[in-house]
C-alpha cells in the first residue's frame, strides 16, 4: 500500500513483446540482467513500442475518452460503432466460499511467529511465518507495499498457514526492518531538539551503511537471499503494489526459484531517478541518490514533509481513500503504521526510498522475461483502487492472455486485507491448478468456455458474527479483447447519459 498518491501523474511505460520477435541469442541470466550489448537496443525498442500500446489503454479509460484500436494495435481517436457489443452478464451466479478461520467448528487459525533474520551486519530483517509444520505443502512468500510490512498479510498467514508454509517479509527501511543503530549519527548537536530525534542526519555514514540505499534493487537482493537462506526452496510470490513490482522483477531474473507470481494491484513502476547501470552518465549528474547521510537541503525538506505524512489524520485519510469498504476494520493496520513512523530511523529511511534510483529492470522488461521463461502469473485487482486502477492490470492481461485476471469489486488498493476471503480462495485455486499441472481448473471456471471468454460470479461468505458479505469477481478469459472492453465502456457511458436526460 502506498502512502503517496503519485500514480496518476507519473509517466510510465509498460512493455511487452511477441516471443517471435526476440533474438534467439538473447541471454536471460541474472546479474547484469543478461542482455548482450549488441542486442540491448533492440530489446529496449521492442519493449518501448509495446509499452506505448499498453499505456494507451489505461489513459483511455482514465480520461473517459472514446477510443478505437486499429489493426496495428495503435490507439486512435474516432467514432466507435456500438453494433455487436457483447451483452453483459448482469445476473452473476452466486458461489459460497469459506470465511476466515474463527475457531468455530474446530476451524482454528494458524499461529503466526514473528522472527528476525540477520542478512548483513547491522541489517536485521523482520518477517512473519506460519504453517512451518506443513512440510508437504507449497511455500508462499508475501511482499508488502510501501509504508506497511508483514502485518498487512496477517489474514493470509492465519488462513493459508493451515495448509501451506507461509512467509511475509518486511522490506529493509520499512515495517520492523529498520536499523537498530543510526546509519549516520550526528557528532555535533546543532539545531532543534526535534531534528535530534531523526537518525541519518549526521555528517558521515557508518561503515556498514556507506552503500546503503533503500531501493528496488536492494529489495530484490534481499528477497533473493531470504529465499535461499531462510525458505530454502522455490516459492510462490505474492506482492501488493510495490511488493508486486519487486515480485515480478525478482521472478524475471530468478525463474528457477519462483513457481509463480500473483500481482495484487501491482504498481507498474518504482523510483524517479535514473539507475546508475542503465543510465551511468545521467545518474552522475545528480548530487544524491538515497545514500546516508542525507544532504542538508534534503534534511530540511524531509523534516517538513515527514511531519505532514506521519500525522495520524493524514494516515487515516489515506487509508480511508484506498479501502473501498469503509466498514473494514483497519485499526490494527493504522496502529502498526503509526508505530513505524515513531522509529527514529523512519524519516531518513523514507527519504532514501523516495530518492532511490529506479531498478535495473523495468516493469515491461520483467513481464517480457517472465513470459519468455514461462513463469506463471496471476492478476488480482481491486476494481475501486484510486491509485493503481484496474486498467493497468488489463494492460498486462492484454499481453499475457493466458494469465488469469480476476477483477474484484468492491475492493480497493489492498484487496488481500479488505476481502481476504476472496483473495485466499482465488489464490488456493490458482496454486492447485499449477501444482496439478492443469488437472484442476482455475477458480470460478466451471464451464470450459469460461477460460476463453470470461465469467462473472458473486462470491458469498460469512464473517465473524454471522455477517454475510457478497463480492463480485469478474474473470477475464484468454480471448479478452480491448475492443470489447472499450465498446462495453462506451455502452455504459451512453446509458448513463440517457438516464440523466430523462
Amino acid at each position: 500500500m502506498e502512502l503517496l498518491t503519485f500514480y496518476n501523474s507519473f509517466p510510465c511505460h509498460f512493455g511487452s513483446l511477441i516471443s517471435k520477435q526476440i533474438p534467439s541469442n538473447l541471454s536471460l541470466t541474472s546479474g547484469n540482467l543478461g542482455i548482450p550489448h549488441q542486442e540491448s537496443s533492440k530489446f529496449e525498442n521492442l519493449c518501448q513500442r509495446a509499452g506505448h500500446r499498453l499505456l494507451s489503454l489505461p489513459q483511455a479509460f482514465l480520461n473517459g475518452a472514446a477510443t478505437a484500436i486499429d489493426d496495428d494495435s495503435r490507439v486512435t481517436g474516432g467514432d466507435v460503432s456500438l453494433r455487436n457489443i457483447p451483452r453483459q452478464d448482469d445476473e452473476a451466479i452466486k458461489v459460497l466460499i469459506p470465511g476466515l478461520p474463527d475457531g468455530s467448528n474446530g476451524n482454528h487459525s494458524s499461529q503466526i511467529n514473528s522472527c528476525f533474520w540477520e542478512w548483513k551486519p547491522k541489517l536485521l530483517v523482520h518477517y512473519d511465518e506460519s504453517g512451518s509444520e506443513n512440510l508437504g505443502g507449497p511455500a508462499l512468500l508475501f511482499l508488502p507495499g510501501f509504508g506497511v510490512g508483514s502485518f498487512h498479510y496477517e489474514k493470509q498467514l492465519k488462513d493459508l498457514g493451515r495448509h501451506y508454509r507461509v512467509w511475509a517479509l518486511d522490506f529493509l527501511g520499512q515495517g520492523m526492518s529498520l536499523p537498530s543503530e543510526d546509519p549516520a549519527p550526528v557528532k555535533h548537536r546543532v539545531g532543534s531538539a526535534e531534528s535530534d530525534m531523526f537518525w541519518g542526519f549526521g555528517e558521515e555514514s557508518e561503515p556498514w551503511a556507506k552503500e546503503l540505499v533503500y531501493s528496488a534493487d536492494l529489495w530484490m537482493d534481499q528477497v533473493h537471499h531470504f529465499i535461499e537462506q531462510v525458505i530454502g526452496e522455490p516459492v510462490y510470490i505474492v506482492g501488493n503494489s510495490l511488493g508486486g513490482y519487486v515480485a515480478l522483477s525478482y521472478a524475471a531474473c530468478n525463474p528457477k526459484l519462483v513457481k509463480g507470481v500473483t500481482l495484487l494491484n501491482a504498481t507498474p513502476f518504482w523510483g524517479f531517478l535514473p539507475n546508475s547501470i542503465r543510465s551511468p552518465r545521467l545518474s552522475k549528474i545528480l548530487p544524491w541518490a538515497g545514500t546516508f547521510p542525507l544532504p542538508p537541503s534534503v534534511r530540511r525538506l524531509t523534516e517538513f514533509v515527514w511531519q505532514k505524512i506521519r500525522d495520524p489524520n493524514s494516515i487515516a485519510g489515506i487509508l480511508k481513500q484506498v479501502y473501498a469498504d469503509h466498514s473494514t476494520n483497519i485499526d490494527k493496520v493504522f496502529s502498526r503504521i503509526i508505530e513505524t513512523t515513531e522509529h527514529p530511523a523512519a524519516a531518513a529511511s523514507f527519504a532514501s526510498i523516495m530518492f532511490a534510483p529506479q531498478g535495473q529492470l523495468t516493469f515491461q522488461e520483467a513481464i517480457t522475461r517472465c513470459q519468455l521463461q514461462n513463469v506463471p502469473i496471476c492478476l488480482m485487482y481491486g476494481k475501486e483502487d484510486p491509485w493503481v486502477r484496474p486498467a493497468w492490470g488489463l494492460s498486462v492481461k492484454s499481453v499475457l492472455p493466458e494469465a488469469p485476471y480476476y477483477e474484484i469489486s468492491p475492493a480497493g488498493h489492498c484487496p488481500h486485507d479488505e476481502v481476504p476471503e476472496v483473495v485466499n480462495y482465488l489464490l488456493r485455486g490458482w496454486i492447485k491448478n499449477i501444482e496439478s499441472q492443469g488437472s484442476f481448473s482455475l477458480p470460478l471456471l466451471d464451464e470450459p468456455q469460461s477460460e476463453e471468454y470470461g465469467v462473472s460470479r458473486e462470491l458469498e461468505y460469512i464473517r465473524e458474527g454471522g455477517l454475510k458479505k457478497l463480492v463480485r469477481v469478474r474473470f477475464y478469459g484468454s480471448k479478452f479483447s480491448i475492443w470489447d472492453e472499450i465498446s462495453s465502456f462506451l455502452k455504459s457511458r451512453i446509458a448513463n447519459l440517457h438516464t440523466s436526460f430523462r
